[in-house]
């Protein structure tokens, strides 16, 4: 569940130029944090497939259920999962509310970023972490604005923005999409200048489908297994067509409701599926939130979001879940994003 904040694109830029920095760290934390910079992931050439078992086994902690590990297919050479953990930043560069990603000056923000990264490096020595910046490229609307589509897309000098940023930091980039009253149909393919690069990868919000017709977080949206399966055949299909390495699809959820007939879910081996647990609230909330809506209804693998602002409901709670806490679920999330 996110805090969303709505506005027209005129608004937007208004807030970006009147809105005050917060206080900055002083540049030589910045410098300090920059200086290890991780080093961009290797692609093999051809799958380690007794290493890919390893990994997989180490999420459920070395003991399969009937549940997990999901037997899925494996994947093309070059997939980051779950080889790899990947630590997100969330949010738009328009808005201070929508996410870390948005709510410091960039340096700033991924000196943060890399600060996350070492955390979880350390908790988890036999990971390797890979940073992540997650933006919102399309956003829901309060407003119907052009074709009454309640979305507003980015435009794509941000989203290059975003690029340049994440090179600092060798990060891979998500653009997240909030579909409003249009479809991934007629959205996923505006982005796919960006999806057919080798680490661009993408999100999908069902929160903001609002197939029964009302107003963007007015009510919970949903999406269908149908649903994923357009956005992870397209993925499929770019793969091939630009020789890609797997592209990973990272799915928002806190409630069942948001995904329907998850059963019906296709894995194939050039998308891997990130089924994100994006509920808020004290850390016992947010395990139930997970156990419930991801760990009981398998797909592939299992994500987990921490907000900075908004995690916390009693005050005998610490306010942000550590990523000790978190790597003790079962299955160990492997993408965690942070707001």
């Amino acid at each position: 569940m996110k805090i969303f904040v709505f506005f027209s694109f005129i608004m937007l830029l208004a807030a970006c130029q009147n809105v005050a920095s917060p206080v900055v760290n002083s540049q030589s934390l910045i410098d300090s944090t920059l200086d290890s910079i991780p080093q961009p992931p290797v692609v093999p050439v051809v799958l380690d497939t007794v290493l890919y078992q390893q990994k997989i086994l180490e999420l459920v902690h070395q003991n399969p259920s009937e549940r997990w590990p999901v037997q899925s297919v494996l994947p093309s050479p070059g997939a980051l999962l779950p080889f790899n953990r990947i630590v997100a930043y969330y949010g738009n560069l328009y808005s201070t509310g929508m996410g870390i990603l948005g709510a410091l000056p960039p340096e700033q923000m991924l000196a943060e970023l890399q600060k996350e990264v070492h955390k979880w490096e350390k908790a988890d020595t036999l990971t390797p972490v890979i940073p992540a910046l997650h933006y919102i490229a399309v956003t829901a609307q309060a407003s119907p604005g052009a074709g009454s589509k309640y979305r507003l897309r980015m435009p794509f000098t941000q989203i290059d923005k975003i690029l340049e940023m994440a090179k600092k930091i060798n990060a891979i980039v998500f653009l997240d999409i909030q579909v409003g009253h249009s479809t991934l149909q007629d959205e996923i393919p505006q982005l796919e200048k960006y999806l057919s690069m080798p680490d661009v990868h993408l999100g999908i919000d069902p929160e903001f489908s609002m197939k029964n017709g009302r107003v963007p977080s007015t009510s919970i949206g949903t999406f269908d297994a149908a649903d994923i399966n357009y956005a992870t055949e397209y993925l499929s299909q770019l793969a091939t067509e630009y020789h890609l390495p797997p592209k990973i699809l990272v799915i928002h959820r806190f409630t069942k409701g948001m995904l329907t007939n998850y059963k019906n879910i296709k894995t194939l081996p050039d998308v891997q599926i990130v089924m994100d647990m994006d509920g808020f609230g004290f850390p016992a909330k947010k395990i139930s939130t997970y156990n419930l809506c991801i760990e009981k209804e398998p797909v592939q693998f299992t994500g987990f979001k921490i907000f900075y602002k908004n995690d916390t409901e009693d005050k005998k709670w610490p306010k942000v879940m550590k990523p000790e806490d978190v790597l003790a679920l079962n299955p160990s999330p492997i993408y965690i994003q942070y707001q």
